[in-house]
């Protein structure tokens, strides 16, 4: 049904709109937000290499696993804090049954016997052949 305007004009219902712009606007900064952090994330456990003078090796790639051990022994999978008890589990898990190399990057501040604890456990608990101890170049 039409009204009738006041110089006779004739006017349609005012029919309420939901703008999309807004929302676009908020998902599309999101987006960028989530694109920036998420290779900050990757390497958010704080480790410093030991410098040294070895072979280099190819980088890690997506299907390999890296195991951090800070200044203060805390292991780490991919970034995952893990408890010392299920750290053999924990990997085998990330691991699926497959063989894949595994990075350890170790704080040059931690004992020898923490890092060959660890190191022993990826290669003779968790059956991985291909262990590759990162460093920085010197």
């Amino acid at each position: 049904m039409m009204r009738q305007g006041r110089l006779g004009r004739s006017r349609l219902p005012h029919s309420p709109e939901i703008s999309l712009t807004p929302l676009i606007d908020t998902a599309l900064v999101l987006l960028v937000i989530f694109m920036v952090a998420t290779p900050m994330m990757h390497n958010a456990v704080k480790v410093s290499l030991p410098k040294g003078h070895v072979q280099e090796s190819p980088g890690a790639t997506k299907e390999d696993v890296t195991v951090y051990i800070d200044k203060d022994e805390h292991v780490f999978i991919n970034g995952t804090l893990t408890n010392p008890q299920q750290f053999v589990q924990a990997l085998e898990q990330k691991l699926g049954g497959t063989q894949q190399r595994v990075f350890v990057n170790a704080d040059e501040t931690i004992s020898y016997g923490a890092l060959m604890k660890v190191v022993d456990a990826i290669k003779y608990l968790a059956g991985v052949e291909d262990v590759v101890l990162a460093t920085e170049k010197a």
